[in-house]
């Protein structure tokens, strides 16, 4: 990004935060709070559900388990705490969907459609 427009970015949030009565302190709380939040959270999916452990497990982490996936696959340092030899991944010798359409599709074949 050019440095016109980024101070012109600038420029331009500054006169937002007054207009609103932000100061650059409130900002400041604001994502030293979520970064706190966000230490906390010891499992997270693909679309960015979290959940910290604790209390009853949300209805993503229930859904998930329920449809065979395990806990571990949604760790955020899972990967450094798994077990090499353990599968805790999907078992893709069951697949359904194994040797059909529906497992060779491309994107190419999607987008020439």
């Amino acid at each position: 990004m050019d440095e016109r427009k980024r101070e012109s970015i600038v420029a331009y949030l500054r006169r937002r935060m007054a207009e609103f009565g932000i100061k650059p302190e409130d900002v400041a709380t604001s994502i030293a709070a979520d970064q706190e939040r966000l230490q906390a959270v010891r499992f997270r999916d693909a679309s960015g559900n979290t959940w910290d452990g604790k209390g009853a497990p949300p209805q993503w982490v229930v859904q998930a388990i329920s449809a065979g996936q395990s806990l571990e696959h949604f760790a955020i340092d899972g990967a450094s705490n798994r077990d090499p030899g353990k599968n805790t991944g999907a078992d893709w010798r069951n697949d359904p969907f194994a040797g059909t359409r529906l497992a060779t599709i491309r994107t190419e074949d999607i987008s020439a459609a």
